[in-house]
């Protein structure tokens, strides 16, 4: 059966920067094409940086037709999908943190963040769609962050039949040990629960704006075994195999895979 490569980027993303976040995510999506990735999944907020606070009014930008033309051109010339976040500014004035999906043969598509935590709620409105995006075969949901924290989230994109969550973070403060720890506990229930893959990335270190980032990646299957992790806080790219042939063999179990033996009768999603 197929196996789609994908790379998960650990990043330092300066607040505010967004020329030399925009330059890093250049050089690595060439980097990750020429390592055979067919996706490229950067951490949330990576282009312009993450804060939650009142300097996100000034480092918050609107999707502009620069910006979509440099990811959709390289989408398409390196046959690669590629997953960026910003904090977007929208012609309202609004702030959300977005994730973008541009696709190798088509325009891009967004995400908008569902669950903003409690401290981002004084400055980040909340989107309203869960969205389902389809790449080289590939059925896949994204969540952002906090998102992580709603298991129904992710079973109401399991009962689109996805195949794998990326999970892009802008998670600050303590070690990369320590995030791996507190990651764990959720991430593998997700996982396991919905048989689905799980993959994740944070930014890491220093953004200068008072916030540091342990950096971590992480790519859990659907059986809820984790099959790779970086905790060395490094930025780089960690290349992961998603494989559908794990996926039927987890979803052809009886006793390994539950969604087809919920109370639909008692819940009504």
């Amino acid at each position: 059966m197929k196996t789609i490569k994908a790379a998960l980027v650990v990043q330092n993303c300066i607040a505010g920067n967004f020329q030399k976040n925009f330059d890093f995510c250049l050089h690595h999506i060439t980097c990750a094409q020429k390592k055979g990735a067919k996706f490229i999944v950067f951490p949330e907020m990576n282009l312009t940086g993450y804060v939650a606070g009142p300097d996100i009014k000034k480092i918050s930008r609107p999707i502009t037709k620069d910006m979509v033309n440099d990811f959709s051109s390289l989408a398409k010339n390196l046959e690669l999908t590629i997953l960026v976040g910003l904090a977007e500014k929208t012609a309202q004035k609004k702030i959300y943190a977005s994730h973008l999906v541009f696709y190798p043969d088509k325009s891009y598509e967004m995400y908008r963040k569902i669950h903003t935590a409690p401290f981002e709620k004084k400055y980040f409105s909340t989107g309203n769609e869960i969205k389902i995006f389809n790449s080289h075969g590939i059925r896949f949901g994204i969540q952002l962050c906090y998102d992580a924290h709603f298991p129904e989230l992710s079973l109401a994109m399991a009962l689109k039949e996805i195949d794998v969550i990326f999970i892009p973070h802008a998670s600050p403060r303590g070690s990369s040990q320590e995030k791996y720890d507190s990651w764990i506990r959720h991430l593998r229930a997700r996982a396991f629960d919905n048989g689905v893959y799980i993959a994740a990335c944070n930014q890491t270190g220093d953004n200068t704006k008072d916030l540091f980032f342990p950096g971590i990646s992480i790519f859990i299957g659907p059986d809820g075994n984790v099959i790779y992790k970086s905790i060395d806080g490094a930025q780089g790219i960690h290349i992961i195999n998603i494989e559908k042939s794990v996926l039927s063999e987890i979803r052809s179990h009886k006793m390994r895979y539950f969604l087809p033996h919920r109370r639909n009768d008692l819940f009504k999603f």
